[in-house]
């Protein structure tokens, strides 16, 4: 049998994906050379901060019940699988992302991708958090969707 994974364990992934976002977003402002891609990247940076608070906030309230799983430890594979190979903003990745990335249009090449893997993953935790929680999950994917949306036109910019 595997780790097995807690509600509270995958709040905490959500937590992490958040912190690392922004630390990626403060990284890639350092790339813009123009002041309103600048600003755009701060802006993420400081939208990623608010939504690893919420997320802080969430862990104190989800819910203790065991996964809902076919066989022993079918979602936390499943989970364990997602985040390691969809990487999404590890540290790990971030560290051999950013060695590859040299230009605002890898930034957002980088950012386009993790984006779309945040927006999976919280569509997945919904099924771990109490249902009074579920809106407050939807606000930060329709908030995600917005960055993916922001990133894709500046990229389209390019």
């Amino acid at each position: 049998m595997g780790v097995q994974f807690s509600a509270s364990d995958i709040v905490e992934i959500a937590v992490r994906i958040e912190e690392n976002g922004g630390n990626f977003y403060r990284f890639a402002t350092q790339l813009a050379k123009d002041e309103e891609t600048k600003g755009v990247f701060q802006r993420l940076a400081d939208d990623e901060g608010k939504h690893g608070k919420i997320f802080q906030k969430m862990l104190s309230n989800v819910d203790t019940l065991p996964l809902p799983e076919g066989y022993p430890d079918e979602y936390g594979a499943y989970l364990r699988n997602y985040v390691d190979s969809k990487i999404i903003f590890t540290q790990e990745a971030m560290e051999k992302e950013l060695a590859r990335i040299q230009d605002v249009a890898s930034a957002l090449d980088f950012a386009i991708r993790r984006e779309m893997d945040s927006i999976l993953y919280y569509q997945e935790i919904k099924a771990f958090v109490s249902k009074d929680q579920h809106g407050i999950i939807d606000e930060i994917i329709a908030e995600e969707r917005g960055h993916f949306e922001i990133l894709s036109a500046l990229r389209a910019g390019q």
